[in-house]
């Protein structure tokens, strides 16, 4: 393994889903899109960052992949999955499409100053956050954002 990570690496994270059909459908609706080369009726790769994807999968087609057994989604969390948008009313916009594409609210909203963020659990019951943080405290950290700031979110 590369230390630090070596420009390419790629991420991906497999999800089950119950009908992938819906799932495309729901996900597109937050605004994402799906790679045709990757996608087909078992699996549909969803690009959510330069080198990051989701990989929906039929729960059949994630059972290839896993040897443990399939965790029910609306009574267990295994992971919860969280994605940044470029500003704070894109964080309530993409929560907004996710509530009326079907999702339920997870938490109302959560206001850090630095971070913005909304959760929603998906139409299959995975735990879902929009957030936003400051460009200033992801090049800064949050605590020399917070000693740099007046308080108010705005750096001094």
């Amino acid at each position: 393994m590369t230390t630090p990570a070596h420009p390419g690496r790629m991420l991906f994270v497999n999800m089950p889903v119950a009908d992938l059909d819906r799932s495309k459908a729901f996900f597109a609706e937050l605004g994402f899109g799906f790679n045709p080369k990757f996608t087909d009726e078992t699996a549909a790769c969803m690009p959510v960052g330069e080198h990051a994807f989701v990989m929906l999968l039929t729960r059949e087609k994630f059972a290839e992949f896993s040897k443990h057994p399939m965790a029910d989604p609306t009574t267990h969390a295994l992971a919860l999955y969280s994605f940044s948008v470029s500003s704070r009313d894109e964080v309530d916009a993409v929560s907004a499409a996710a509530l009326a594409a079907g999702a339920t609210e997870a938490d109302g909203a959560e206001d850090y100053g630095f971070m913005y963020s909304r959760s929603f659990f998906d139409l299959d019951g995975h735990g879902w956050q929009v957030m936003w943080m400051d460009p200033a405290a992801v090049e800064q950290g949050p605590e020399a954002y917070a000693a740099s700031s007046q308080g108010n979110g705005t750096p001094a």
